[in-house]
C-alpha cells in the first residue's frame, strides 16, 4: 500500500507553512471560519496562500458559507480546492463547483458505519469525503477539537470516492490508526499544535514521518 497522503490543516503562518512543504505533506489548509482559532482574513490567507503556490496543495476550509462571502474569498485568495465542513447537501457542493470550477471536498462527521454510508450521496459531487470524529453537543467547532474516531468502523471501508481520515490524529496515533482503517489519506489539526492555532514546525516534521514509516 502506498503511503498516505497528508494535509496540515490550519495553518496561519509562514513557519508552520515552509515546515509542511519541507515535511513532504501533499495540502494544507487554511480556514476561514471565524470561531476558529485558525481563522484567517482573507488578505493573510492570500499571502499563505501564494507563498505555498506550486509546492503545496492549498484548501480552503469553510462551514455552510454565504454565497457572497465564498466568492470573496476566493476573489482574493489562490485555493486549487474548498472544504466543507458544515451541513452542505450534494446540490450545494455541485453548484459551488460549477459557480467557481474548483473541486471540493466534504466532511463527514462519524461515529458508526450507518455515518460513512452518508458519504455515497456525495458520489458524483465532491472530489472527496473527510470522516471526522463528530464533535460534543454544542461545540462552537465541527472539527479540530482533537476528537477521534473508533477506527474500527473504517475498517474495510470503501466509499464510492475518495476519502481521508481526520480526527485526534498525531504523531502517536497515526500509524495505528493508519494499521487499521487503511486509510489512503490523512488530516491534521490539532495534534500538530503546542496551543490551540499555533502549529508546531518539530511536530508537523514527526508526524509527516510517521506516517511514512506507517
Amino acid at each position: 500500500m502506498a503511503a498516505a497522503l497528508i494535509k496540515i490543516c490550519g495553518i496561519t503562518d509562514t513557519a508552520a507553512l515552509d515546515a509542511a512543504i519541507s515535511a513532504r505533506a501533499h495540502f494544507i489548509g487554511l480556514v476561514f471560519f471565524a470561531k476558529s482559532p485558525r481563522h484567517l482574513d482573507p488578505a493573510r490567507a492570500a499571502m499563505l496562500a501564494r507563498h505555498a503556490a506550486g509546492r503545496i496543495g492549498v484548501v480552503g476550509l469553510f462551514v455552510d458559507p454565504a454565497p457572497d462571502y465564498l466568492a470573496q474569498v476566493l476573489a482574493t485568495v489562490p485555493l486549487e480546492r474548498v472544504q466543507l465542513h458544515g451541513h452542505e447537501t450534494p446540490a450545494d457542493i455541485a453548484a459551488i463547483r460549477a459557480a467557481h470550477g474548483l473541486p471540493v471536498w466534504k466532511a463527514l462527521a462519524v461515529t458508526t458505519r450507518a455515518d460513512i454510508a452518508a458519504a455515497d450521496r456525495f458520489a458524483g459531487a465532491a472530489e472527496r469525503v473527510l470522516f471526522d470524529a463528530k464533535p460534543p453537543e454544542g461545540a462552537d467547532l465541527p472539527g479540530g477539537n482533537g476528537l477521534r474516531i473508533d477506527w474500527a468502523v473504517l475498517r474495510g471501508v470503501r466509499p464510492p470516492l475518495p476519502w481521508m481520515l481526520a480526527g485526534g490524529l498525531d504523531v502517536d496515533t497515526v500509524a495505528e490508526a493508519l494499521t487499521i482503517s487503511q486509510a489512503p489519506a490523512v488530516d491534521v489539526s490539532s495534534g500538530v499544535e503546542s496551543a490551540p492555532g499555533i502549529k508546531d514546525p518539530a511536530r508537523i516534521a514527526a508526524f509527516c514521518a510517521a506516517v511514512r514509516g506507517a
